[in-house]
């Protein structure tokens, strides 16, 4: 098939275009933060899935007596996975709905986690984490464009940004499972397995209650089962409200509900990301989550390290590392709140600065306890900024392209939060404290500059209108 370009030819269909009025109309209730919370607590466990690998390395080191290779090994493995998944979303995640994908990620997720548990050698343990990755790497990239297509545009910036809160409290609950069960139990990290690995029961009971995306039913010529998951919905918010619904506002814009000539590839959509008008977006956001992760997953890796360093006890560094991680799940809200009032281009801008100079103010203190407000602050500021950007980068791509978009720039951000640990340990002795500090400064800056001169406004805009 002949690669499709993303610019559409043809008006919304009649379809598409009642889809789109009637979803961005309904009024925001219970029915909506249910699906945020079923689509947020997914993208939890990506982040615990994250967290706890660096508590289960010194232990499982030892049990398995691995060099520093096969840890290194095991300490990227559900990275690698990742990086695996988020190249699958771009070439299934269009293609066989959100839905399904995120359910059945879900599943495979935790089956690999629990296998991995009875893990009888370190060769069985890599492998169930680099099988759980695939499946985290496909979860957290489906949930983005999921969300974006349920959420009124009044409420996307909350709505999708959340998933930046959802996903800093599995690192909370990372740092608490590896404090009171893994260090706590002989044996710990095999419990800590089977504990990350329940999510199989949530995904039994969303199989049914998750609706499928209408926006993308729509994007596949689904129009019957489209209108009837609109319908259900509409039923859904009309009882929750006890008041009948506003009408649906008139949509006249274009907008790429789907190529001209029939379904593409998804080698075909993946060149249509650097084709115009996709083009300039799309290098956007490869940049920012490539930086976003080298800065958040160098950051939080090496914290740890970096107190003792200063002179911190290991129990130390443990506790404040969970305090840091607590101001992650806090940096959220203010920003959410910024990029609805705002916009998300100037919230991550201004969040981004404020981390910036969090870091540069650790990196030149002379106080220990200044250099633990300075790390607190840097975490509140970087996973706000995140909030923005989880809702930046489904909202500047088409619906039929969207999986697509999103999980290409997630290989960016996986490939970002893999160098990050690699670089800053080979260049740590010759870096030292302040060296690192200030090298996340200069990548952060990079992020700033980008955004500042490439991005574009999509705040109260309906998704169709921002993609027209």
């Amino acid at each position: 098939m002949t690669p499709q370009t993303s610019t559409p030819p043809h008006q919304l269909t009649g379809a598409a275009r009642e889809v789109a009025a009637r979803l961005d109309r309904l009024p925001f209730t219970r029915v909506q933060r249910g699906i945020l919370l079923k689509g947020g607590l997914s993208t939890t466990f990506d982040g615990m899935d994250n967290g706890i690998v660096s508590f289960l390395l010194p232990i499982v080191a030892g049990v398995f007596a691995l060099s520093g290779l096969e840890q290194g090994l095991l300490g990227s493995s559900s990275l690698i996975g990742a990086v695996i998944g988020a190249l699958l979303v771009g070439f299934i995640g269009d293609r066989t709905g959100r839905r399904n994908l995120l359910v059945w990620s879900m599943t495979c997720y935790s089956a690999a986690m629990i296998l991995g548990a009875f893990s009888p050698d370190a060769f069985v343990l890599v492998a169930t984490r680099i099988v759980g990755g695939v499946a985290i790497g496909i979860n957290a990239n489906i949930v983005m464009p999921y969300l974006a297509e349920f959420s009124p545009p009044s409420r996307r910036g909350h709505f999708v940004g959340s998933l930046a809160g959802f996903f800093a409290f599995g690192y909370v609950l990372a740092a608490l499972i590896g404090y009171f069960i893994i260090q706590a139990f002989d044996g710990g990290w095999r419990i800590a397995q089977i504990v990350v690995g329940l999510p199989i029961i949530l995904a039994v009971f969303w199989r049914r209650s998750l609706p499928e995306s209408p926006r993308y039913l729509v994007s596949r010529g689904r129009v019957d089962e489209a209108l009837a998951e609109v319908e259900r919905l509409e039923d859904k918010v009309r009882e929750a409200t006890g008041a009948p619904l506003p009408e649906p506002a008139p949509m006249g814009h274009a907008a790429a509900t789907g190529p001209a000539n029939g379904q593409p590839t998804g080698l075909a959509r993946f060149l249509a990301l650097w084709r115009p008008p996709l083009v300039r977006q799309t290098g956007l956001v490869w940049v920012l989550w490539f930086c976003f992760s080298f800065v958040y997953y160098g950051f939080l890796v090496f914290l740890p390290t970096l107190l003792v360093d200063r002179g911190f006890s290991i129990s130390e560094s443990f506790g404040y590392s969970i305090l840091i991680e607590v101001a992650q799940v806090l940096g959220y809200y203010p920003a959410a709140v910024l990029s609805e009032r705002l916009d998300r281009k100037w919230s991550i801008v201004i969040f981004l600065l404020a981390g910036a100079l969090a870091a540069l103010g650790a990196a030149t203190t002379h106080s220990d306890a200044v250099v633990i407000v300075c790390s607190v602050a840097l975490a509140f500021f970087l996973n706000g900024a995140y909030a923005p950007l989880y809702t930046y980068t489904p909202e500047v791509y088409p619906t039929w392209i969207r999986g697509t978009g999103v999980g290409a720039s997630a290989v960016f951000s996986r490939v970002g939060a893999a160098l990050a640990p690699i670089i800053l340990g080979a260049a740590y002795t010759s870096l030292t404290f302040v060296g690192v500090f200030l090298l996340l400064c200069a990548v952060i800056v990079v992020a700033v500059v980008a955004v500042a001169a490439f991005g574009t406004s999509t705040r109260d805009r309906s998704l169709e209108d921002i993609t027209a």
